[in-house]
């Protein structure tokens, strides 16, 4: 049985790429996605009425990247969080990434996390029913990250819909996409950017 996000045709492809400081580019990952069941979530609230009033509050505009994918049991559309997302210090202070801490809707509960804006001029339009986002961890972010005395790689990416409930006080993010990928260790010689085009 198809799920919500599949009866309405939604997917996604996420390709990802080192670009080095000299201007050099190597593409690390280029596959499909997986359209997690908090698109369903997030569309049900603007279909039935039951969620925010305004429409900016469903788009796409923040992510998260995270160092402990696959989660527990498998990356499957079930997931309504990453399984290690970076803190607001792991993603570095140093960096041109605005990070927001938010109460994220996870699972019918909420979870205070960190994630990333997308600037609007990162969203892009490229055909009718699909939209490209380019998301850029530059050289200064996730830089030696550790954890329990560990070095961690970077190999989970979620994209989050921005406030889907219409929460008044702040926003209240859902994911919607997530991919995991082979270990990335994240270093000041390269910045990496994920292009992800989702179609609608």
């Amino acid at each position: 049985m198809k799920n919500f996000t599949e009866e309405l045709g939604i997917n996604g492809h996420l390709t990802i790429i080192k670009q080095y400081n000299d201007g050099q580019e190597e593409v690390v990952f280029d596959d499909h996605n997986i359209i997690v069941s908090g698109m369903g979530v997030g569309l049900s609230y603007m279909f039935t009425g039951s969620g925010s009033n305004s429409v900016l509050d469903y788009q796409i505009d923040r992510f998260q990247v995270g160092v402990s994918g696959p989660p527990t049991g498998g990356a499957t559309s079930a997931i309504y969080q990453l399984s290690g997302p970076c803190t607001e210090d792991e993603y570095g202070a140093g960096s041109n990434l605005f990070i927001a801490v938010k109460d994220q809707i996870t699972n019918n509960t909420y979870t205070t996390l960190a994630a990333a804006q997308i600037p609007a001029n990162k969203r892009t339009r490229i055909k009718d029913s699909s939209v490209r986002y380019t998301l850029v961890i530059d050289e200064e972010a996730c830089n030696g990250i550790q954890r329990g005395g560990n070095d961690m790689s970077i190999n989970e990416v979620g994209l989050l819909m921005k406030n889907p409930t219409g929460n008044i006080s702040a926003d209240r993010p859902l994911l919607v996409a997530y991919r995991t990928f082979s270990d990335i260790i994240k270093t000041s010689d390269f910045s990496l950017i994920f292009r992800w085009t989702l179609n609608f």
